[in-house]
């Protein structure tokens, strides 16, 4: 009976509400532990909860286990998991095994959702609890009104000291416990050394978005260990740039870069969530021209206020819940065409723009604004209106870009160019911090950036980089080998690949439907996959891809197993534009025609009418590269790539379109299933 973890915890490292020796806790009055509880549960607790507390407490009294175990054994009721917001009923450390055991209490029947979640909080110890990855690790669903089981303890293909979830009635616990004893082999677990275990969490942006709403720090949520970029320097690094804007009166731009999945987006929704009162000098809002993106978060943030509503004995309208997070994530095209009707200064002093490098160039704003807002001869790209927004303020301002280098994926995206051109010619008097990353090649301007750092007042700043991957915590190289892979870096992607095997599983197939199976055997709880594949992917409908039908991105990212319009049913697909800035654990990325390995280069394709016609323009090539650098990096744990067999007997499937592609991958050590 997991409940929403209380909002304060007694300290860094007590993450549980009541622990004991196992022996005292056997010794110990019923009433005495409830009421340790109760008092640490930081809120009124409703009678069903403590009633659900007493029967957990009288099951585990019940225990029968050896004398030595009794003696050893320590148990902890209500440990938080931070990344999840959630709190394991009861973890007991007996021997050589940790028990996740989650109580359904007066429940019969052992869902597939109550499964997912006991397998999720084993998960979440396994891969973020430092001190538990190389445990025994047991997870236990125990309904209590059940019948009795068959116990069957079974591990999984990842072979890492983590079982399936096990079923079990209250008159299975003691059996279930003595089985997965039995099952396992390794040292005698020290409890003393696994209370003192770092919690290094990776959050999904979902989750992240999540938690820093309810209240919680970026601190809390994110790995501080010493291979990681710890966001909260980059945090409070933006933060000291508004505050010296505001004590002294001036204007300033930041730019925040990193690889993908570094935690870009989630630097910025730390610092917005912080800066959420209108009525606080440095108000701030999140804006984003990635739709599928806002309204993922948005529905994940509306769904999760609900919920949390409901669990404190409140009731709030989901109408509600949307209202107030709306304000908080807003469309930058939305704020654009307010600016443009209204000539005041907008309320926020504080923007900032997520995945800036996707803003528009002149050329695609003018021809916008002509079409579609009836203001021809518009002579300002994107970012300098919306620099010029922030810039009718009399006092002070901060504009906050957060961008992606090599992730521009559609026609007039300007890339960080336009920004940097904007400060140099029109806004001269703004202060500028960035990063010396962004003279890397990905960025793609270098002559424009030397410029801007000739200014006395730009600020180079390393902290404002984030040089690791949060998505993939399983392999923080990954950014880096799909960069090598599409620059066709042979050697570099070869050895950068078979560092990173190990942990981050990568495989190649011709088979669809193989993939499909691969990817259900890999995820565990609710992990999360799907099929994602490039825009242009217009030839793989005979494998039941179709990329004109229109996928909800709200649907595919946030339902759950039983709804077909989900990511988990692997029937719609997701392109580009619908994952860029979102991710899964596992992803199946089908690889079309359209980008085709060809000798020692890429040949550029796009499907018109009867056939596939070659793209020769450099930006479009760029576009379409991009892409399959947004596809390949959407997955945290792991991926496979399909690579159709093609049909000699259907021309616009010709084998050859695909064979290249292939053999390159094959070339590069990636196994095939």
């Amino acid at each position: 009976m997991g409940q929403p973890s209380p909002p304060i915890l007694p300290s860094p490292l007590r993450r549980w509400s009541y622990s004991d020796d196992f022996r005292q806790f056997i010794d110990a009055r019923p009433d005495q532990i409830l009421g340790e509880l109760v008092r640490c549960a930081g809120a009124p607790i409703e009678l069903n909860q403590t009633n659900a507390w007493r029967q957990q407490i009288s099951l585990l009294k019940a225990l029968k286990l050896s004398t030595h175990l009794t003696n050893s054994a320590k148990i902890y009721f209500e440990y938080t998991i931070p990344r999840l917001g959630r709190r394991i009923d009861v973890i007991l450390i007996a021997g050589h095994v940790l028990f996740v055991i989650e109580f359904k209490v007066g429940e019969r029947q052992f869902t597939v959702s109550a499964l997912d979640q006991v397998w999720d909080y084993a998960l979440d110890l396994k891969n973020f609890h430092d001190a538990s990855h190389r445990l025994c690790i047991a997870p236990l669903l125990v309904a209590t009104e059940a019948s009795r089981q068959t116990i069957d303890v079974q591990g999984t293909l990842h072979d890492d000291g983590l079982v399936r979830p096990i079923r079990a009635s209250s008159d299975d616990l003691s059996s279930a416990i003595t089985q997965c004893l039995s099952f396992f082999e390794a040292p005698e677990i020290d409890t003393q050394v696994w209370e003192q275990g770092r919690y290094l969490p990776t959050p999904s942006i979902v989750e992240a978005a999540r938690a820093l709403y309810a209240g919680h720090s970026v601190e809390s949520i994110s790995r501080s260990d010493a291979g990681a970029q710890n966001l909260a320097v980059t945090s409070r690094a933006i933060d000291k740039i508004i505050e010296q804007a505001r004590t002294q009166g001036r204007k300033a731009i930041c730019f925040v870069t990193g690889v993908p999945g570094a935690g870009k987006t989630l630097v910025g929704l730390d610092v917005a969530t912080r800066h959420m009162d209108q009525d606080d000098a440095t108000y701030s809002v999140f804006l984003s021209g990635n739709g599928p993106l806002v309204s993922v978060l948005r529905e994940a943030l509306a769904r999760d206020s609900v919920e949390r509503a409901a669990a404190s004995g409140t009731r709030l309208r989901k109408g509600e819940a949307r209202q107030e997070v709306e304000a908080f994530i807003q469309n930058v095209h939305h704020f654009r065409d307010d600016c443009l009707k209204d000539p005041a200064a907008p309320l926020e002093h504080v923007v900032l723009f997520d995945e800036a490098q996707r803003a528009w160039t002149l050329e695609q704003t003018a021809s916008f604004m002509a079409r579609k807002r009836g203001l021809p001869n518009f002579d300002q790209s994107e970012p300098a209106f919306l620099i010029s927004c922030l810039d009718r303020h009399q006092n002070w301002a901060v504009v906050i870009c957060l961008v992606g280098g090599g992730q521009e994926i559609n026609t007039g995206e300007a890339g960080i160019r336009e920004w940097l051109e904007a400060v140099l010619t029109r806004f001269t008097a703004w202060d500028v911090h960035l990063p010396p990353q962004l003279n890397e090649s990905e960025y793609g301007s270098r002559d424009v950036l030397e410029q801007v750092l000739a200014r006395p007042d730009t600020h180079p700043n390393p902290t404002l980089h984030l040089a690791t991957s949060m998505r993939s915590f399983r392999a923080e190289s990954l950014s880096r080998f799909v960069r090598e892979v599409l620059d066709l870096e042979i050697d570099a992607a070869r050895t950068t690949f078979a560092r990173m095997q190990a942990r981050y599983p990568i495989r190649i197939t011709r088979d669809l439907s193989r993939a499909k199976q691969w990817l259900r055997n890999q995820a565990r709880g609710s992990e999360r996959f799907g099929i994602v594949v490039s825009s242009q992917a217009q030839r793989l409908k005979p494998h039941a891809i179709d990329v004109r039908v229109k996928t909800d991105p709200v649907r595919w990212f946030l339902d759950g197993k039983d709804d077909v319009r989900s990511s988990y049913y692997l029937e719609d697909v997701a392109t580009e534009f619908q994952v860029q800035g979102l991710e899964l654990d596992w992803a199946c990325v089908v690889w079309d025609g359209d980008l085709r390995h060809a000798g020692d280069s890429w040949s550029h394709h796009e499907f018109k009418g009867t056939r596939w016609n070659r793209i020769n323009k450099q930006e479009r090539q760029a576009y379409l590269k991009n892409a399959y650098r947004v596809l390949l990096t959407r997955a945290r744990q792991g991926m496979v790539i399909v690579i159709p067999e093609g049909s000699n007997e259907d021309p616009t499937r010709s084998a050859h379109y695909y064979d290249g592609t292939f053999r390159y991958l094959q070339a590069l050590g990636i196994p095939q299933i």
